[in-house]
C-alpha cells in the first residue's frame, strides 16, 4: 500500500500510531518540522508554511491527523491542507479529536465537519482524557509528587484512557479494508473520579495522594498564576467543570469494538506507569 503520514509523528499519540503501523509493515511518512538525518521516514512539515504540505502528501493514501498546537481557530490552515491532500490523490483521514470538544461551526470543533465534508474516507477520534496526564509534566502528574491533585472536576468522573488504545483504534481507522467514516468516542473501562483515582495511585506509590476540590474561579486564578493566558485558563476552567456536571461520565466499548481486546484499566496502567 500507499504511505501512511503522521502528522505529530513524535506526539503522545503520533508516535505510538506510527509503532502500531510500524509493527504491521506499513510504510509510514512521519511529519515533523526537523526531520533528522538518522529516520529517512521523517519529512519535514510545518502547518504555517504550504509549501512543505505538498512534499509530505505525495504517494500518501492516509493521513493521521493532529491539529496544530495551541490554534483555537484552525481549521483556516487545516482546510487547505486537505484540499491539497484530496488533489493528492489521499483516499482517508483520521483525525485526533476530543470527547470534550462537540462538532460545531468554530474552534477545534469545526474539524470533524471539515473532514466529514472534505474526504470520501475518515473517521473523527474522540477520545476521553488521557491517562498520561499522570505522567511528565502534566499538571496532574506535578500535583500527584506534591501528594494533592488540584481540580475543579468535584465528584465528576471521567473514563482516562491509555494513549496506546487511542492509538490502536487509530491505526485500523487507517488501514482497516472498510472505511470507519464515523465519529469514535474512545474511554477506558472505568469511569472514576479524581479523588478515585488519587486513591489508586495512593494504594500503588505507598504515600498519599489527595484530591483537593477548587471552584471554577479559584482554578483560573491557579492556572493565571501559573503563566497560563486568561482565556486559556478560563477554557480548561470550562473543561473541569464540564466534567463536574458529568459531560465525561461515560464507558464506551469502542476500543474493543475496534480493536478487538479490551482497553487498558486505569489501576493496570498505575502499576505499570508511576512511580
Amino acid at each position: 500500500m500507499s504511505e501512511v503520514l503522521v502528522i505529530g509523528a513524535t506526539g503522545t499519540t503520533g508516535r505510538r500510531v506510527a509503532g502500531f503501523l510500524r509493527e504491521r509493515d506499513v510504510p509510514i511518512r512521519l511529519a515533523t518540522r526537523t526531520p533528522g538525518d538518522d529516520d529517512r521516514a521523517q519529512v519535514r512539515f510545518d502547518w504555517a508554511d504550504s509549501a512543505t504540505h505538498v512534499a509530505a502528501l505525495r504517494g500518501v493514501s492516509a493521513v493521521y491527523l493532529v491539529a496544530p498546537i495551541g490554534v483555537h481557530e484552525s481549521a483556516p490552515l487545516v482546510e487547505p491542507f486537505l484540499k491539497v491532500a484530496v488533489r493528492e490523490g489521499v483516499q482517508r483521514v483520521v483525525l485526533l479529536g476530543s470527547s470534550a470538544v462537540p462538532s460545531g461551526p468554530a474552534g477545534f470543533g469545526a474539524l470533524y465537519d471539515l473532514v466529514r465534508s472534505t474526504m470520501s474516507e475518515w473517521a473523527v477520534l474522540r477520545p476521553s482524557w488521557f491517562m498520561q496526564n499522570f505522567t511528565g509534566q502534566h499538571a496532574a502528574a506535578l500535583g500527584m509528587h506534591g501528594g494533592e491533585i488540584v481540580t475543579a472536576t468535584g465528584e465528576g468522573k471521567v473514563a482516562f484512557i491509555d494513549a496506546d488504545d487511542i492509538a490502536a483504534v487509530a491505526g485500523h481507522a487507517l488501514i482497516d479494508a472498510v472505511a470507519h467514516n464515523t465519529e469514535h468516542i474512545l474511554t477506558g473501562p472505568d469511569a472514576l473520579s479524581y479523588a478515585d483515582a488519587a486513591a489508586i495511585i495512593t494504594e500503588h506509590i505507598g504515600r498519599p495522594v489527595t484530591h483537593r476540590a477548587m471552584s471554577v474561579a479559584e482554578i483560573t486564578v491557579r492556572h493565571i498564576e501559573y503563566g497560563i493566558p486568561a482565556d486559556f485558563a478560563a477554557m480548561l476552567a470550562g473543561l473541569d467543570d464540564d466534567i463536574r456536571v458529568g459531560a465525561e461520565d461515560r464507558v464506551t466499548d469502542t476500543v474493543e469494538t475496534v480493536t478487538g481486546r479490551s482497553p487498558r484499566s486505569f489501576r493496570d496502567f498505575v502499576k505499570a506507569e508511576i512511580r
